[in-house]
């Protein structure tokens, strides 16, 4: 049974920022294996909780694997019935094979910010 996973990137290395990454890179997991599939393109949809989690569901992608995101967009991911790991960092490519060998450990962590931190309006 395979998996679709989806990491925020720039380029070929984990977007520290969930919410300011303009781009994902989605790969299928097939076993022990990730098989890179597509880039999704995010641009106008930072901190667009709805919007993130409809494109991610549209694409078949299960499973967010982070660096940093918010707990408010940990929430709504969640209630579409996306799963949130964090802690990832380094290239995409290296996290993807280490999440389909089942030697990802989930931080938990959480980003803690104020609104006028992010640089944007609401």
């Amino acid at each position: 049974m395979s998996e679709k996973i989806a990491i925020p990137s720039d380029g070929e290395v984990v977007n520290a920022h969930f919410g300011k990454s303009e781009a994902f890179t989605v790969f299928e997991i097939e076993g022990k294996e990730a098989r890179k599939v597509e880039i999704l393109s995010a641009t106008g949809l930072q901190h667009q909780h709805e919007g993130l989690a409809s494109m991610f569901k549209s694409k078949g992608v299960e499973v967010l694997v982070c660096g940093g995101i918010g707990g408010g967009m940990i929430n709504g991911l969640n209630a579409v019935g996306l799963k949130v790991v964090t802690g990832a960092s380094g290239n995409v490519a290296d996290v993807a094979k280490l999440y389909a060998s089942g030697n990802f450990v989930n931080t938990g962590s959480v980003c803690q910010h104020h609104e006028g931190d992010h640089g944007h309006q609401h």
